[in-house]
Formats: structure tokens, sequence, C-alpha cells
């Protein structure tokens, strides 16, 4: 699968974004989705997750009650809305997808989300 991210840009702080992830290939259904995001200077870092139905999530606790993660199987796309943005959610969003349990083999190539305070 070929995944290619999309939506970051620069905000200011307490403001929002949505980013989205286009998948082509194989089954987009057939993969849990996840955005991880990586600071500079700072290891990457897992922000929220999706299973193939879209019914279950998990985020991260640095981003609960602000982001939200969804997908859309019928348009091979997952989304992350973003809220109450803050300075330290500066960094390169990254989607992924996982055949199995938590091993993300596919990856996007990157979007930044740069947070002005």
């Amino acid at each position: 699968v070929q995944l290619q991210a999309s939506g970051g840009g620069l905000v200011q702080a307490g403001g929002s974004l949505r980013l989205s992830c286009a998948a082509s290939g194989r089954a987009f259904s057939s993969y849990t989705m996840a955005w991880f995001r990586q600071a500079p200077g700072k290891e990457r870092q897992f922000v929220a997750a999706i299973n193939r139905s879209g019914v279950s999530t998990k985020d991260a606790d640095t981003v609960k009650g602000r982001f939200t993660i969804s997908r859309d199987n019928a348009r091979n796309t997952v989304y992350l809305q973003m809220n109450s943005l803050k300075a330290e959610d500066t960094a390169v969003y990254y989607c992924a997808a996982a055949t199995m349990g938590n091993d993300y083999e596919y990856w996007g190539q990157g979007t930044l989300v740069t947070v002005s305070s």
C-alpha cells in the first residue's frame, strides 16, 4: 500500500487542522491505521490509531481530548482532526499502516504541522 499524507501547515496556538492520508494499492480496510509524529531533535512518537472497521481507536495521552482519528474505507482515507493545538504539537506527522497488530510496515512521507505560540 502507498500512503500520501496532506493537510499540514502553519496555525496559531488554539487553532485546528485536519490531516488526511490517502491510501492506494491493496484493500485499505485490511489495515490498522495510525498517525505518528516526530518533532525536531526528538524521537518519533505514537499519536493515534484506528482499527480496520473504524469502530475502535486509541489515542496518546498527550493528545487525548484534542485529536480525533477517523477513517473512510470507501475513500481509502484516514484523518486526524487536531483541535486546541499547542506549540508542542509542532512536528512532522506520518500516517502508517499495519496488517498485523502494531507492526506498522507502511509509512507515508509526512506532513509538517507548525503551531505558533
